[in-house]
This record gives structure tokens, C-alpha cells and sequence, in this order.
């Protein structure tokens, strides 16, 4: 068994406009001064990294690390989540999803698939040049409008979905298997890859391509109401980036899984600060480390009711708290008798 990485931490949620939150030196400072070993950095923000630089360029690559490293800090993942959306998109929400995109692709959503496209592939050459072995993103979606079957879905509908979503993929994981890098999908409502019936419908269609693979975050598994310890038991071998993160269900004779539309604060799901909600993450560390999972856990932090700079200050305690040092000897190894083959035939009476 190996021992899990971390404390790290997610930077999307706490990047702002504001010291310490406004440049990639201040607020590694800040993170690393609360105990954080590790960063995983959003493509998308130019204030952390230049991934077109990163992709081309082993000195630009070097120095990243090596700013970090003096501050004691590793990169994690590079993470390009909301370019990942972009992949593949609904029109009904071309016009919401046009703000992850550069303005010059904007209200063209071929020319913005194809910027999303090229995005990835730098990040698999930039994530090469770090050393990094796995990178974050979403799938996006284009059958996830047709989620609950009424009207009656046509037949093949969702089928015709995940082969054209798996054929937008398979150039991108290809680039990403040169590069020697996994793509860890984070399985998100809102993604046609969001559980692991999803997941396994993809991977088909990719011929079970080997970079396809998972972004392992419980919290939108407790807000689907799905068994998030015994899917780490059925897919641990495709998990290769967890995100530490918190979430309670409390369904009542108003809500359930759907949540009537309701605000964060208000819904029965909802995500929350590490420790405040549901999640046993005590079964999860022991799980994971059980399956010699040896890479990071992130702490990615979403509440809707506790302000951020609480939030990241008790996550590097927490995920500490929770990372086990995996034993090398057996508890039992006291009453050992060293036998060989000779003395286990006779115990055995042969």
C-alpha cells in the first residue's frame, strides 16, 4: 500500500481580484502558511499559469516549479475544468457557457469547441513538461438536457450522445497518452459523465481507452444519493485525482434529490465546508489508501453557508488529519513462526 499526498488545494474557488487572492506568489504564500503541500492550478487563469508557455517551453515549466518548490509546494494537477465543458455543449446553454470561452470565440460554438480542443492538448503537453501524471477537467454534455426520460427519450438518442462525445474525446486522451498523462474526469451532474454508468458507457465507446479515467469527488455522489464507498471498491483503478469535498443530503416532504430549484443555502443537497457535512471520509482515506491510490488529495471548497478563508484554513488540518501512513509490516507479525513449505506440510498433517 502507498501513502495518499497531501494536503493540497484547489485554487478556482479562492482566486480573486484582491491580495493575497490576486497573483500565483501571494497566494501560494497564503496557502502554504496554512499547511498546504500542494497546488492545483486552473488553466484557465493566466494569474497562475501561461498554459501555451508551459506547453512549449521546459524553462517556463522548471521555473513554475521551482517558485513553488521554494515555498515548499508541489503542482498537483493542472486543472481545465471549464474547458473541458466546452469539448462538448448543448445549444441550450451556449449562451451561459460563452464565458469560459475567450471573447474571440465567443457566439461561435464550432470555433469555441475547437479552442476548447486545443486548450487540452496544451495542457497535456504542459502537464508533461511538470511531471504531473493526471490532469482535472469535465467532459461536458450533450445528452444531459435529456436527463429524466419524459417526454419518452427516442430511441438511440442517448447512445448517438456518448459516441459522438467519446469520437470529440479520442483525439485529445491520444494526445494526452504521448504525453504520458491521464485524464481524471470529474463525474459532475451537469457532464454526460457523471456516475459511473455514465463513466462506463464512455469508456466503451472509447474501446477502454486507458487515459480515460476519474476525478474521484464524493460530494456530488451524496447529492445523487449514490454509494460513494462501494464505487471507489468498483473503479479504483481508474481513479487517479481525488477532491477532498464535503456535502449533506437532508430530503424532507418539500425536496429531494432535485431540489425544487432552490437556492444553495436552501436546497436538500448542498455542498459544505470539510467536517460540517456528511461524507465519511474516514471510510474514503482507508479505501483509497486500501487500493495503493498514491497521488493527491485536493481540497476543493464549496459552502454554501461558511466564508471561504474559514473554509481553506481548517482544510489543511483536516485532509491531514485524515491521511493514513500506511503500515509496511503486518499487526500480527509478533506471533510469526518463520516457517517454510517443510514445517507447513507437517502443521498441516501431509
Amino acid at each position: 500500500m502507498k501513502t495518499i499526498k497531501g494536503p493540497g488545494i484547489f485554487l478556482a474557488q479562492f482566486l480573486g481580484d484582491e491580495a493575497p487572492f490576486n497573483s500565483l506568489d501571494t497566494i501560494a504564500d497564503y496557502m502554504a502558511g496554512l499547511g498546504y503541500k500542494g497546488l492545483q492550478l486552473p488553466t484557465w487563469d493566466p494569474r497562475v499559469i501561461d498554459v501555451k508557455q508551459a506547453a512549449e517551453s521546459q524553462t517556463y515549466a522548471d521555473e513554475l516549479k521551482g517558485k513553488l518548490a521554494d515555498k515548499g509546494l508541489q503542482i498537483t494537477e493542472l486543472a481545465s475544468h471549464i474547458i473541458g465543458q466546452l469539448v462538448a455543449s448543448h445549444p441550450v446553454y451556449d449562451d451561459l457557457f460563452d464565458g469560459f470561452a475567450v471573447p474571440e470565440v465567443r457566439k461561435n460554438p464550432k470555433a469555441r469547441a475547437e479552442w476548447a480542443v486545443e486548450h487540452l492538448k496544451l495542457v497535456a503537453q504542459a502537464s508533461r513538461r511538470l511531471g504531473l501524471k493526471a490532469s482535472a477537467t469535465f467532459s461536458g454534455a450533450l445528452a444531459w438536457p435529456f436527463l429524466y426520460p419524459w417526454p419518452q427519450r427516442p430511441a438511440g438518442l442517448v447512445e448517438t450522445a456518448f459516441k459522438e462525445l467519446a469520437a470529440r474525446w479520442k483525439p485529445i486522451l491520444d494526445v494526452y497518452d504521448e504525453n504520458g498523462v491521464d485524464v481524471a474526469y470529474e463525474l459532475h451532474p451537469g457532464e454526460d459523465l457523471f456516475d459511473g454508468t455514465t463513466f462506463e458507457m464512455f469508456v466503451d465507446y472509447l474501446g477502454g481507452h486507458t487515459r480515460a479515467n476519474i476525478n474521484y469527488d464524493p460530494s456530488h455522489f451524496v447529492l445523487q444519493q449514490l454509494d460513494y464507498l462501494q464505487f471507489i471498491d468498483l473503479y479504483h483503478d481508474r481513479i487517479k485525482a481525488f477532491h477532498v469535498k464535503d456535502a449533506e443530503f437532508n430530503p424532507s416532504g418539500k425536496q429531494g434529490v432535485y431540489s425544487g430549484f432552490a437556492g444553495w443555502a436552501d436546497r436538500a443537497g448542498r455542498f459544505r465546508s470539510l467536517g460540517d457535512g456528511q461524507v465519511d471520509f474516514g471510510g474514503i482515506f482507508s479505501k483509497l489508501s486500501q487500493y495503493d491510490y498514491d497521488s493527491w488529495a485536493v481540497l476543493e471548497w464549496e459552502c454554501c453557508i461558511k466564508s471561504p478563508v474559514q473554509g481553506a484554513a481548517e482544510g489543511a488540518p483536516f485532509i491531514e488529519s485524515h491521511i493514513i501512513e500506511v503500515t509496511t509490516k503486518a499487526f500480527d507479525d509478533f506471533a510469526g513462526t518463520g516457517a517454510d513449505e517443510a514445517f507447513n506440510r507437517k502443521v498441516l498433517g501431509l
